[in-house]
C-alpha cells in the first residue's frame, strides 16, 4: 500500500472504536484488536511464506510484522515510555523501512534474505512490545495520552496498512509459484457484480479533503473548494468483460492508446492482460488468494496499471476521473462499489493540497517526500481492513505497479 501519511490534529479518541470505558481503555482495546487482525491475517503462512520477497516493490510477511512491531518501540516506546529495554539492538536496523531521521536502514529490495531473525523470533518480539505497549497505556493519564492520540492513531492506521500489504505481498509470491498455492481456499474470488448507468455531475464548487476532528493522514488536508463538472461518472467499475473486448480489439497492442511510458512498460513486461490473469485451453483463469480461479466476466477487474487503465479509457472514448469529481461523486452516494472491492485509479498526479505543509518531525517523512511522479487512488480495496476506508483517503501508487488490487471507473466530458 502507499506509504502512511502523518496524523493531524490531535484526537482524544480512538476513531475506529466508540469510547465507552475509559480512554486508557479503549485506546488498549483498539491497539490489541489491530495487532491481532496483524497475526491474523499471517496465520495461513508458513515461515517459508513469510519470508519470500518476490520483488523489490514488495515486502516479506515477516518483514511487516516486524517493522510494525518497530514502529511502536520506535515512536512510542523509546520516546514515551522510560526505562524500556528494547528487545534486540540489531532491529531497529533490520526493520526500518524508509525514515532517515530514525537511523539507517537495511536495503528495501533485500529483505528477502533476511532468514533470520525467524518468524516465532518475531512473534516474541511482537509479543514483548504488545506487553509494554499495553502497560505503558494503562499506566498513562488521560491527559497525557491525549496528547499521543495522534502518534496511536497513526501507528493503529499505518499497521493497517501493512495489513493490507501482507496479502497483495504474498499474492504476488504466489503468483510466482507454478502450483499457484492459495493463501485462503474460501477467499471470495469473483467479488460483487458492478453496477451500470452513469450519474451527472453538474459545474460547481464543493470542498474536498478531510473536514472535521476525526482522524486522518496529512496528505487529506487542508480542506479546500474546487471547481467540479461538468461531468459523468460511471457508476459501477470496469468489468473484467469490458476488459476482455478492449484485449480482443487489439488494445495492448495499439500504441495510439498509450501514453509513451505507458507502452513501454507493456512491451518490455510483455502485458497482454491485467496480472495475475492466465490463458489455458478453456479461457481465462485469474490468480487470487484463493488460488488459480475461472475469470468471473461480471466481476470489476483488477490489477491493472495507470497507464493500462489510461489507455483503456481512451479506448473507450472515454477519460478517467480527477480525484476531485470522485470524492464529490463518492460524498453524494452516487458510487457504485466505491469502497472495499478496489482502489480506484484518476488521472490525479499525486501532489500537495493548497496549503500543505508536512510536518517537521520524524513522522513527517510518511508522505510529503512521495508526492511526486505517482498518480492518486480513491476508494478501498477486498484487502483493506475495517474501518480503514473514508471519502477523503488519497492512496498513490507508481503508474507502472499493478500488483495492488486496483482497477478504474470512467468519466466522461461529452455533457
Amino acid at each position: 500500500m502507499a506509504n502512511p501519511a502523518s496524523a493531524a490534529g490531535a484526537v482524544p479518541r480512538v476513531s475506529p472504536f466508540a469510547a465507552s470505558r475509559g480512554l486508557a481503555d479503549d485506546v488498549v482495546e483498539a491497539f490489541l484488536a489491530v495487532r491481532s487482525e496483524t497475526e491474523r491475517r499471517a496465520k495461513p503462512l508458513t515461515p517459508e511464506d513469510q519470508m519470500v520477497q518476490s520483488m523489490p516493490d514488495a515486502s516479506p510477511v515477516k518483514w511487516h510484522r516486524a517493522h510494525t512491531t518497530w514502529f511502536w518501540e520506535q515512536f512510542l516506546l523509546a520516546r514515551h515510555s522510560p526505562g524500556y529495554v528494547g528487545f534486540h539492538p540489531d532491529y531497529a536496523f533490520l526493520f526500518n523501512s524508509y525514515y532517515v531521521s530514525a537511523g539507517p536502514r537495511h536495503a528495501r529490495a533485500e529483505r528477502g534474505l533476511l532468514t533470520r531473525p525467524g518468524a516465532e523470533e518475531i512473534t516474541a518480539y511482537r509479543r514483548h512490545v504488545d506487553a509494554a505497549v499495553v502497560r505503558f497505556l494503562k499506566e498513562a493519564d488521560d491527559d497525557a495520552l491525549a496528547e499521543m492520540m495522534p502518534l496511536i492513531e497513526a501507528g493503529l492506521n499505518h499497521e493497517q496498512q501493512h495489513q493490507e500489504l501482507m496479502l497483495t505481498d504474498i499474492l504476488h509470491a504466489f503468483a510466482q509459484n507454478p502450483i499457484a498455492p492459495a493463501y485462503d481456499t474460501s477467499w471470495p474470488f469473483s467479488g460483487p457484480h458492478t453496477g451500470s448507468g452513469w450519474i451527472t455531475l453538474n459545474q460547481g464548487i464543493h470542498t474536498i479533503g478531510h473536514q472535521g476532528d476525526s482522524f486522518h493522514f496529512d496528505n487529506e488536508k487542508p480542506a479546500h473548494r474546487v471547481l467540479v463538472g461538468p461531468v459523468k461518472l460511471a457508476r459501477g467499475l470496469v468489468t473484467n468483460a469490458d476488459w476482455l473486448a478492449f484485449m480482443d480489439d487489439g488494445g495492448y497492442r495499439d500504441a495510439t492508446l498509450w501514453l509513451m511510458d505507458g507502452f513501454a512498460a507493456a512491451t518490455s513486461e510483455a502485458w497482454e492482460a491485467p496480472a495475475y490473469w492466465r490463458r489455458k485451453d478453456d479461457g481465462w483463469q485469474v490468480m487470487t488468494l484463493g488460488g488459480l480461479r475461472p475469470l468471473d466476466p461480471n466481476a470489476p477487474v483488477r490489477h491493472v496499471s495507470y497507464y493500462e487503465a489510461d489507455a483503456f479509457a481512451r479506448w473507450s472514448g472515454k477519460h478517467l476521473p480527477t480525484e476531485m469529481e470522485w470524492e464529490v461523486a463518492a460524498r453524494a452516494g452516487h458510487l457504485d462499489d466505491a469502497f472495499g472491492v478496489a482502489w480506484q485509479w484518476t488521472r490525479s498526479a499525486y501532489a500537495p493540497y493548497p496549503g500543505y505543509r508536512a510536518s517537521r518531525d520524524t513522522l513527517g517523512e510518511y508522505n510529503g517526500k512521495f508526492m511526486v511522479n505517482q498518480f492518486v487512488l480513491r476508494g478501498s480495496s477486498l484487502a483493506t481492513p475495517a474501518r480503514h476506508s473514508r471519502v477523503s483517503y488519497r492512496n498513490f501508487f507508481y503508474p507502472h505497479q499493478r500488483w495492488q488490487f486496483t482497477g478504474l471507473r470512467l468519466a466522461d466530458y461529452g455533457v
